[in-house]
């Protein structure tokens, strides 16, 4: 046997049988087989049920679900305007990119990172479906569904000592896990950190007077009220007590509101004529901008009411009394969050100077509910209980999985250790019918967990309802 070894081995067997792996292997890796079938089309009804499982999530959603509608219509638009909008987004992308290159090639050492290709490819995204939510205010809400399966071919260059075997596998890895199915990336289109703004103080509004108030009635005085909000803020406004026939009133009331801009919002106040039947008539508006105010420092104004806010309106030179307050703004100190819990969604800001010992503000945020089912129609509102106040959500018409995301703030003069917010999902009946409000189900909420964890965000299941669960929020933010 060695005398045969010795001669093969002379003849270069050993040599050949190493280079014909080598080459082999090349070949399967690099080549791919000719002799590859098309797939096997078969009808919907001969599928098995592990089959359509696995097509379900193909199916557009507006085949799946009512509430979504077809829109071919803008997808035939998008594929028009595709090939423009390739090379705006790429260009867009490229002048992104070259300053963060530029910054980043130094400090790794890299001698140059370039785009040799960047097209997002031909096939263009497509809208699955849309929902469209309206609501009782003038907005229109709507809910796209985007995939997009494209044919992108982006090359990046990148010239560094030792670069590529270190770089390729852990690449390869990144871009699997986020394209690989089912995976998805999820963009962020607003920036987080806006989408929902944290309180930054509390404006303390003391409502003292109003004087020489033009009547509204044609027989007997007028019943004035006053109604304050802060712009820019989706909270129900602040109202006073309603003094009957009195044209020169008196309230000394007091209101806090939560301020979340300081340099844009401002104060808006407006005289309301109270009418037991029909609309209350206006008698007079103004503003009061944030900005304009000195922290911690109580100011006493005396304010002309105006027809509107235009400022060259000739309407506003018409008396119509004027209104006196006191207003103080009370910033949120850097030392009073200390303690406060940090989460992945922000800090817990704490109330102002001024807040009662123990006392603070608890912040309820109505998120979402799903599978609400009424009776005969689902327009749903919530409407929130605690401590004889009462809060309301926006109504959305015809939407069993509805999202408000809307705020409320209740001031507490003490930590609520052994309080419950009563939390109901209604259905508002349409306007023309026979049939009246519903309720859809409702939640008990232990406020003490939200004293006691700062915070706490949950999805409860509604009593009274077969499937319905509503998604809440409660923050506390103590002094």
């Amino acid at each position: 046997m060695g005398f045969f070894s010795s001669v093969l081995g002379f003849f270069g067997f050993g040599i050949g049988i190493a280079v014909g792996l080598v080459i082999g292997y090349y070949l399967f890796i690099y080549f791919q087989p000719t002799d590859v079938k098309d797939p096997e089309i078969r009808p919907l009804f001969e599928q098995d049920a592990k089959s359509l499982e696995h097509m379900f999530p193909e199916i557009p959603l507006w085949v799946k679900n009512p509430d979504f509608d077809r829109i071919d219509w803008l997808n035939k638009f998008v594929e028009y305007m595709w090939p423009y909008l390739d090379k705006a987004i790429c260009k867009t992308a490229k002048e992104i990119a070259k300053p963060i290159i530029a910054e980043n090639t130094a400090k790794f050492k890299i001698d140059s990172v370039e785009f040799e290709t960047l097209t997002l490819g031909t096939l263009p995204p497509t809208f699955q479906g849309m929902k469209v939510y309206t609501t009782d205010e003038k907005e229109l809400i709507m809910e796209p569904s985007l995939k997009w399966a494209g044919n992108p071919n982006v090359t990046v260059v990148v010239k560094a000592f030792g670069l590529k075997a270190s770089a390729q596998e852990a690449i390869k890895k990144q871009v699997a896990n986020m394209y690989l199915w089912p995976k998805t990336l999820e963009v962020a289109i607003m920036d987080p950190s806006r989408a929902l703004k944290k309180p930054t103080g509390i404006l303390n509004v003391n409502v003292v007077r109003a004087y020489k108030l033009k009547k509204k009635d044609l027989l007997g005085k007028s019943d004035p009220y006053v109604k304050l909000k802060l712009s820019d803020d989706n909270l129900p406004s602040k109202k006073t007590t309603v003094k009957r026939s009195n044209l020169n009133p008196e309230w000394n009331e007091e209101f806090k509101l939560v301020v979340k801009e300081p340099e844009s919002q401002a104060l808006e106040l407006s005289v309301y004529d109270w009418e037991q039947v029909g609309k209350h008539d206006k008698m007079g508006m103004n503003t009061i901008p944030l900005k304009d105010l000195t922290p911690d420092e109580t100011k006493s104004l005396t304010l002309d009411l105006l027809k509107n806010l235009g400022p060259n309106d000739p309407q506003n030179d018409k008396s119509r009394g004027q209104i006196v307050l006191e207003v103080t703004y009370r910033p949120f100190k850097e030392g009073e969050v200390a303690n406060d819990i940090s989460d992945d969604e922000g800090e817990i800001e704490k109330p102002p100077e001024g807040t009662p010992a123990g006392g603070g503000l608890l912040v309820v945020i109505v998120h979402e509910a799903q599978d609400l089912e009424g009776k005969h129609h689902t327009n749903p509102y919530v409407r929130i209980l605690f401590r004889g106040e009462e809060k309301k959500t926006k109504c959305l018409k015809k939407n069993r999985d509805p999202r408000w995301e809307e705020e409320f703030q209740f001031m507490c003069e003490e930590p609520p250790t052994n309080e419950k917010m009563h939390v109901e999902v209604l259905s508002k009946p349409p306007s023309i019918g026979i049939h009246s409000k519903e309720m859809l189900g409702y939640v008990v909420i232990s406020v003490a967990d939200a004293v006691t964890n700062k915070r706490i965000n949950e999805k409860y299941h509604l009593i009274d309802s077969k499937n319905g669960r509503i998604q809440v929020e409660l923050q506390w933010r103590s002094s």
